[in-house]
């Protein structure tokens, strides 16, 4: 089934969680970031990936009217266009990035993003402090921030957004990427 095709159809409440993710791996990061909000964190608690959506949240206390508007949250997110010509970072991202920098005394630099091979599913990706860009660096600018690509890497990583997230279960910079075709159940490690 073509990609096109898996973003058509909506998520709904009998689908499991692990289902979920493995149908729209683009999206998967993101996809999990709404459900772990939703209160369903499944590593060391009751909802597991391989329960259904409704289940799990069930299993959490949650009304039909919650499951409803997580529903509501994650089709919206399967219907967000992605500008498959550049990287792109969110606003949040952007704004804890230059924080960062500050923090760092590096104000001014760009971001180094690319992807290393790692993890159980292939692939992980990296963020770092960057000067300027290197010579075989493709630049885009995000929000204000000069984002660096390896052009060996760019393939891959084109149609990127890097958003940050700040939660009970781990903050840190997330990457949502059309390209990615499998992410492994832990969201460390992606292939293409």
């Amino acid at each position: 089934m073509s990609e096109a095709t898996k973003e058509k159809q909506n998520i709904t409440r009998d689908m499991t969680i692990e289902s979920i993710l493995s149908m729209f791996p683009g999206k998967a990061q993101r996809l999990s970031q709404e459900i772990t909000n939703a209160g369903l964190h499944c590593i060391g608690c009751h909802a597991a990936t391989w329960e259904t959506l409704e289940a799990g949240m069930k299993t959490h206390g949650k009304t039909d009217d919650e499951i409803e508007h997580l529903l509501g949250r994650l089709n919206a997110l399967l219907d967000e266009e992605v500008d498959a010509t550049t990287i792109t970072m969110t606003p949040r991202a952007a704004q804890k990035y230059l924080a960062v920098l500050t923090e760092e005394k590096k104000d001014g630099w760009g971001l180094k993003f690319g992807d290393k091979p790692a993890g159980c599913n292939g692939f992980e990706y990296t963020l770092d402090y960057a000067e300027k860009a290197g010579d075989n660096d493709e630049l885009f600018v995000s929000e204000g921030i000069e984002i660096y690509v390896d052009k060996n890497n760019l393939e891959r990583l084109i149609g990127a957004e890097i958003d940050y997230v700040d939660g009970l279960m781990g903050s840190g910079f997330k990457i949502t990427n059309p390209n990615v075709s499998t992410s492994c159940g832990c969201g460390s490690s992606h292939g293409y």
